[in-house]
């Protein structure tokens, strides 16, 4: 299958620079996954569209302040690294620009509390590298990390949290999962209060998100490896809904690759709490095993997250719905509107 067959031309315009004040004030397109039939609405208006016994799935994974800048300590050039994978032995893969400065053996010293060694040299600017500090990591990271915001988006947020959703709590993306920006507080209230049940995985957010596609042939594409968790209570959630025929609603991609994961992990099996490393890619052709619906952003032509939300309501459907929201002018990407496929 050719990746051209999921392009589609984007205004520039359209791509959102910032967040709205109102979380929930996002347009929300509404697909019917079996008729294709689309509708208009604002994004409060989604909880029209949720049903008791339903169990809305969250991914409550926190962004780091992963983007940090400092020097070769030889040459003093200018160097940025993006963490994204935490190895453990304080040991990061991550992103380093300019990649060709970034040999084994070279030293970024960040401050004079922070340097790095890189270790390993990988594709497209990926690294390994080992930290070296004086202090707590993550509170040097705090003050001296900038929120990896994505490279479309030019000014850094005056408020960090507008890049998290309110719900975040596991620290370790180097990417909000941004569907889940456009909830507050109280419109999750409203949701369990009419009977739908919410269970919170974690995926964190690594280098796939960051990978365009390289392959001509979707099927050659490989994804980079994500962490995933889900505790023994969203474990049962998940598993009660399934049992009682419930509708499973994914709230963004990653939740969706999540249960996804889980679901080909466990297959028929009862489902229980886990954690592990997941590739998997999800395109057309693929057999969804617990995902039901899906609440989702508006994303990249040609990418794999266009690939995965067409796997479930059809390529056709969904290009007919990014023309339809085109020429509606939605906002695309991570500070953008939200489409609901059920």
């Amino acid at each position: 299958m050719n990746v051209d067959l999921y392009d589609f031309h984007l205004p520039e315009h359209l791509i959102a620079q910032t967040p709205l004040l109102d979380r929930t004030g996002s347009k929300l397109l509404t697909v019917h996954k079996e008729t294709g039939h689309i509708e208009h609405h604002v994004f409060s208006e989604l909880i029209d569209y949720l049903e008791p016994g339903d169990t809305l799935v969250l991914n409550d994974t926190r962004v780091i302040p992963a983007r940090i800048f400092g020097e070769k300590l030889d040459t003093g050039a200018k160097m940025e690294v993006l963490l994204l994978k935490n190895l453990g032995d304080d040991r990061w893969e991550g992103l380093v620009k300019p990649a060709k400065r970034a040999k084994i053996g070279t030293v970024i010293q960040f401050s004079d509390e922070l340097a790095a060694t890189v270790e390993t040299e990988g594709e497209m600017g990926a690294r390994v590298m080992r930290f070296h500090y004086n202090g707590i990591f993550n509170e040097i990271l705090d003050r001296l990390g900038q929120m990896p915001l994505p490279p479309y988006i030019k000014e850094q947020l005056d408020d960090r949290e507008r890049y998290q959703t309110v719900y975040a709590k596991h620290e370790g993306s180097a990417a909000a999962p941004t569907a889940g920006l456009h909830f507050t507080e109280e419109l999750l209230g409203r949701i369990e209060a009419k009977g739908i049940q919410i269970a919170y995985i974690t995926l964190h957010v690594g280098l796939g998100t960051f990978r365009p596609m390289s392959a001509e042939r979707v099927e050659d594409h490989v994804m980079h490896e994500e962490f995933y968790s889900i505790s023994p209570e969203t474990a049962a959630l998940i598993q009660a809904a399934r049992d009682r025929g419930g509708r499973i609603v994914a709230v963004g991609t990653t939740s969706a690759r999540t249960l996804e994961t889980i679901g080909t992990r466990f297959g028929d099996q009862p489902i229980e709490a886990c954690s592990g490393w997941t590739s998997i890619f999800i395109y057309p052709g693929y057999t969804f095993k617990l995902v039901n619906a899906l609440m989702t952003n508006f994303h990249l032509p040609k990418s794999t997250l266009v690939m995965l939300v067409s796997a479930l309501a059809g390529r056709e459907t969904i290009l007919r719905a990014y023309q339809e929201a085109i020429e509606h002018e939605y906002r695309f990407f991570s500070f953008g509107d939200a489409m609901f496929i059920y």
